[in-house]
Parts: C-alpha cells; structure tokens; sequence
C-alpha cells in the first residue's frame, strides 16, 4: 500500500512491479490490524479500546477483589487487558489525542481494580490521582 498525505494522490492508478501490477486500495486489513493509505489509526485505537473494555469486564470480579494482590491485578492488567487494546500497536504513529486516550483507559481500568482511596486526615473516601496510580503501578 503506497501512503500519502494528499488525498487524491493515485487513487485511480495501480502500482506497477517487474512486469507485475498492483491493485491500489484506500484501507486493507492486515492481520487483524485495518491499514489505510493515510495511515488514519483512530478507528483502529477505538476497536482496540471496545475490545479492552469487554476484557476488562471480562476479569472485572478478578481485579475488584480484595483477595487478590495490587502486584496480581497489575499483572492482570498487562498480560490480559493491555494485549489486547495495543494488539498491534506497531503500526501506530500516535498523535496526542490518541495517546490521551489511551492513557484515560488505562487510568480508569487501574482506578476500577485499585478501588478508591482514603484520605489519612478526613477520612473521607476519593478516587486515586493519576500520580497515585502510576506509583501503584511502576
């Protein structure tokens, strides 16, 4: 697939190779991964993000327990959850907003498994900051 920034860049032509010709497509699905010619990865990063959110359901009794370790739940959470929202990721170029995205499912995901936290001095019950999180989770 030939990528470009230009919208009608070669749309009608097909790409030419040692006597050989090549169908030129706008998107095509590549081991489970769509590609398109713009290299547009925002549909991709929102499947990847519906498919997390079914597997975090999935585990959602596992990780809200208070039986299990913070080090099991992290576990978890890399090995089942994190595989498959970034199944892959390697064809990705990440803008901001993506990469936002991303990390606000992560941070809710590990908000959802660590549960809320309670303040040493009015003992009231909130839910963790993002610093709290990655300290649990480093």
């Amino acid at each position: 697939m030939a990528m470009s920034h230009d919208k009608s860049a070669g749309r009608s032509h097909n790409i030419e190779s040692d006597n050989s010709s090549f169908e030129r497509v706008e998107e095509f699905k590549y081991m489970g991964t769509t590609l398109t010619y713009q290299n547009y990865i925002q549909e991709e990063i929102k499947s990847g993000l519906k498919s997390g959110n079914a597997c975090y359901h999935s585990v959602q009794n596992s990780l809200s327990s208070s039986l299990l370790s913070k080090n099991i739940k992290i576990k978890i959470h890399r090995s089942i959850i994190l595989t498959v929202v970034l199944y892959g990721c390697e064809t990705w170029s990440l803008a901001l907003r993506e990469e936002r995205r991303l990390r606000l499912f992560e941070n809710r995901v590990l908000r959802r498994a660590f549960g809320p936290k309670r303040d040493d001095v009015t003992g009231v019950w909130r839910k963790q900051h993002c610093e709290e999180l990655n300290d649990l989770y480093s």
